[in-house]
């Protein structure tokens, strides 16, 4: 494996997530809930009157952020190389592992795993074994 250091970008990487962690500790603080982005999305989808503001703000900030961050900052180009019908599934079997997983990597793998729950640790375990060995055999085993 080599390291491409023209875009190797720890110091933005580690702002990120330094901006992720207190996000999400604020949300908890502030609200009392867990930051994970299906629960919030799935709320709108089953709404529940007094959650729906709250929950479309946060959906609308998820998509608002990098708007404005593309008018301070110039963005590399988004390229997608996959098939249409491979990206469509890619996105059903993400939601359909959100269900039966009881979350999302950042309800699991940010929040839960902060908070030390061992069910977190067990599903950030599998969904992070399903990509690398889902990367793997696309990129080597199929490729």
């Amino acid at each position: 494996m080599t390291l491409d250091w023209q875009h190797f970008t720890p110091w933005t990487s580690l702002a990120g997530g330094i901006l992720i962690g207190l996000a999400a500790a604020g949300f908890a603080l502030f609200n009392g809930r867990i930051a994970g982005i299906s629960g919030i999305v799935g709320g709108l989808l089953r709404p529940v009157s007094g959650q729906t503001s709250w929950r479309v703000a946060f959906v609308a900030g998820l998509v608002i952020a990098p708007l404005l961050w593309r008018s301070l900052a110039a963005l590399r180009p988004i390229e997608i190389t996959a098939s249409s019908w491979l990206i469509v599934l890619a996105g059903l079997l993400v939601g359909i592992g959100t269900r039966y997983g009881a979350g999302c990597t950042s309800g699991h793998g940010v929040c839960g795993l902060s908070r030390l729950s061992g069910r977190s640790l067990a599903a950030t375990l599998i969904f992070m074994a399903f990509g690398f060995a889902t990367v793997f055999i696309l990129r080597h085993v199929l490729a």
